[in-house]
């Protein structure tokens, strides 16, 4: 598949997490998903460990009983205190992009059983380092990042989802995963709706940046 006309700043900035806009009707390519994870393996790995694994769901039964578990994690998460709809009340503006994202979570919530292929990384603990948190999960985070980066530039959706690990265990055993396997997040991938993807509101850089020290 060809990639989008996209030059790095512009895949950097507009790789969002794509929930409405997924096209659930539209399969993806095992070929196209598998070129997506040969990017990601370039990313950088602890030692050169790759203690990585990467699981694709395609099956409709497997995707429909994740997709139940994701939905009612979702309900748990949306109705508790600290929920992504509830920060930041006393700055209006900032609320407001909050209750948009919460609406956003709560629709992929309904819908995640319907999207084509769920990705699931997951990190070897019983080869990675006991004593460093840090170098164990950025051993999966940033490929999994590099792996949402692939998706857009081929013209795929994907979200930073991890609440399906409210039911870690659950989704473990419907995998078959060995002992030590830890699931890092869960990456739902559909071709989008239409593909002009704007960066997203952050705040200021000088709100968060410090020189040299505090």
């Amino acid at each position: 598949m060809a990639l989008l006309d996209l030059n790095p700043d512009e895949l950097l900035t507009t790789t969002r997490s794509v929930r409405k806009r997924l096209d659930f009707t539209r399969p993806v390519s095992m070929e196209l998903v598998k070129e997506c994870l040969t990017v990601a393996l370039q990313a950088p790995t602890g030692s050169n460990r790759q203690t990585w694994h990467w699981l694709v769901i395609t099956d409709e039964a497997r995707r429909a009983a994740i997709g139940e578990y994701y939905r009612k994690a979702v309900q748990v998460y949306l109705t508790s205190p600290g929920s992504c709809g509830t920060l930041y009340q006393e700055d209006p503006e900032r609320h407001a992009v909050q209750k948009r994202v919460a609406d956003s979570v709560g629709y992929l919530g309904d819908h995640m059983a319907e999207v084509p292929v769920l990705v699931i990384p997951c990190l070897d603990a019983t080869a990675a380092p006991e004593y460093n948190e840090a170098g164990m999960w950025g051993s999966i985070l940033q490929a999994t990042w590099s792996y949402m980066l692939a998706a857009r530039a081929r013209g795929l959706g994907t979200a930073w989802t991890t609440l399906h690990l409210m039911y870690e265990k659950e989704i473990a055993e419907l995998l078959e995963l060995p002992a030590g396997l830890v699931q890092a997040a869960l990456i739902p991938t559909a071709h989008t709706i239409g593909t002009d993807f704007k960066p997203g509101p952050r705040q200021p850089l000088d709100s968060i940046l410090h020189l040299n020290n505090w």
